[in-house]
């Protein structure tokens, strides 16, 4: 499993916003994803990010391939925000 990790700053008067469309957007997940997170840092609280996990990286690599714009991204791209994307490789997972 690969999780990736989109994060960046959004202001204040786009939080509810932001997670109105997360929660719109999340309805059904794309092929591959096991499971979507929303989080809200407690220590910045301008801090958001959206962590996600994929079944595999070759999951991940064929999404990335087949749009131009992953989701999670035009997601913080409505709400005016830019994000980074990191992508971990799920080492020991516990269940």
């Amino acid at each position: 499993m690969v999780m990736t990790i989109l994060e960046t700053h959004v202001s204040s008067e786009r939080w509810s916003e932001l997670e109105r469309i997360f929660g719109e957007e999340t309805k059904q997940l794309d092929p591959g994803i096991v499971q979507t997170f929303l989080l809200h840092s407690s220590s910045d609280p301008t801090l958001w990010r959206i962590a996600t996990v994929w079944e595999s990286r070759k999951v991940l690599a064929a999404m990335r391939q087949s749009v131009a714009t992953p989701r999670g991204v035009l997601m913080f791209r409505k709400v005016g925000a830019e994000p980074v994307l990191s992508v971990f490789d799920i080492v020991s997972p516990k269940t």
